[in-house]
């Protein structure tokens, strides 16, 4: 990958309105590249899937639409009296093995297998009742003018089918689900349970891991997120809010209540606060395609983790401690509690993650590189193109395509040195959810109900 290039914008796709008129079940919950990077899979809070395809016609990374269907829809828990929202929570897709795509999507409650194909649509093209021109017959038919009805090909269409319906597993909100290696299996995780699927097995499931105190006064932390091992099908980890980060063995034993590895930064006690234990909570952990390295984000921090290494994290990336004088008001308003994802690039050279004022920012995962040193910061906000249209340009999309970001954006959520001012940004408007193409320099980000795609190709 080309680290002298810039980014610059490459698309855009969502509706045109101001964040005042979008609706709830508008806004986008999850984005993923599948493992080619050819295919791009979004997912909503009114519980739709929407999936764009690669567009080799042109140059550079650019998606078409491909399909779309709704996932899930609202329930209602009538033993619980409680509402299950259809917000797609995650997507995950399956390693491709024939012409069919497949993948998982999850809300609170209930996960689904879905397959996406190609159908193709077929009529009649010839039967008894019509003539050669296909207008109605007159002439009476005789037994040796008799024909069989021949069927031609009208049209393609991309159709989803859901193939399983995994349910009935979880009694908390499913935060993660994570496809093992082996591709036969896969792991969903709740607040306080992770449980072991089998793909082709949707009537039950293996706890494999159980945090739950016999009394839940004395719980203390909850599961935040879950994920396989990249290589070995044996090895998972979990996030908690407590800050810590657990590697487990599932050959160790059935229940792996018991960690192989544990990776927790110990927090200086003299800046101890009221609010500590919650910026401290890791709301998302993500492995490097090698399986490494490990990558952790609080709400303050991305933290990058060597697996060898347990006693403290390699690098420490500070996003914005300009901040930490806003958490009481952040506190309430409730945006402390926000759930920013990370994610490495493919070569595991940089990482990624979100900030407000849908900000997002890239930083290389050398050690070399210390402060503000190498990192990039961009925007994907739809005002700010149009701060910066010309009234003589020809299209809106030609000046997002040929500006540089870069240079504008460089070190602007950066560190308390870039002088940012928490005062001017907007908590309304952040970057939770990201993917990054498994073998380019291409971003997919979700800014409310907008997909935006930056690429350095």
């Amino acid at each position: 990958m080309d680290d002298s290039r810039p980014w610059k914008f490459a698309q855009c796709f969502g509706d045109k309105g101001d964040v005042e008129d979008i609706t709830e079940a508008d806004i986008i919950s999850a984005v993923e590249f599948d493992h080619t990077g050819d295919y791009l899979a979004t997912g909503d809070k009114g519980g739709r899937v929407v999936l764009f395809e690669r567009n080799h016609t042109k140059k550079g990374c650019e998606y078409k639409f491909f399909a779309e269907f709704q996932s899930h829809e609202p329930e209602f828990d009538y033993l619980k009296s409680l509402e299950i929202e259809e917000k797609i929570n995650k997507i995950r897709w399956c390693k491709r093995t024939n012409q069919a795509h497949f993948l998982l999507s999850t809300n609170d409650k209930t996960i689904k297998l879905w397959k996406v194909y190609e159908k193709n649509l077929k009529v009649v093209a010839e039967n008894n009742l019509n003539d050669e021109y296909g207008s109605p017959s007159s002439t009476p038919i005789t037994p040796s003018a008799l024909r069989l009805p021949r069927l031609s090909h009208h049209d393609t269409i991309v159709a989803a089918s859901p193939r399983r319906v995994y349910a009935n597993a979880h009694a908390y909100h499913i935060n993660s689900i994570s496809v093992n290696s082996d591709a036969e299996t896969y792991i969903s995780a709740d607040d306080l349970r992770i449980n072991l699927w089998n793909l082709n097995i949707s009537d039950q499931s293996f706890n494999i891991v159980d945090i739950k105190p016999d009394n839940m006064e004395e719980l203390t932390e909850v599961i935040t997120s879950a994920e396989f091992h990249p290589v070995n099908c044996n090895h998972l980890m979990y996030s908690s809010s407590k800050g810590t980060i657990k590697l487990v063995d599932m050959r160790e034993s059935a229940l792996c209540d018991r960690h192989c590895k544990l990776f927790e930064d110990e927090e200086d006690q003299d800046n101890k606060s009221f609010f500590s234990e919650i910026i401290s909570s890791i709301s998302d952990a993500k492995f490097s395609n090698d399986g490494r390295y490990i990558l952790s984000r609080d709400y303050l921090t991305l933290k990058i983790w060597d697996v060898n290494m347990e006693k403290s994290p390699i690098k420490t990336i500070p996003l914005h401690d300009v901040l930490r004088t806003k958490l009481c008001d952040l506190y309430e308003n409730d945006c402390i509690f926000d759930k920013f994802e990370c994610i490495f690039s493919g070569d595991g050279k940089h990482v990624l993650s979100g900030s407000y004022s849908n900000n997002f920012g890239i930083y290389p995962t050398d050690v070399s590189y210390t402060g503000d040193e190498g990192q990039i910061v961009l925007q994907a906000d739809k005002s700010a193109f149009k701060a910066r249209k010309n009234a003589g340009a020809a299209s809106k999309m030609s000046i997002m395509k040929d500006y540089d970001w870069t240079s504008r954006n460089n070190n602007a959520m950066g560190t308390a040195s870039a002088g940012l001012d928490p005062d001017t940004l907007d908590y309304n408007k952040k970057i939770l959810h990201a993917s990054w193409h498994p073998h380019e320099d291409s971003v997919a980000i979700a800014a409310t109900n907008n997909l935006f795609v930056f690429s350095r190709l």
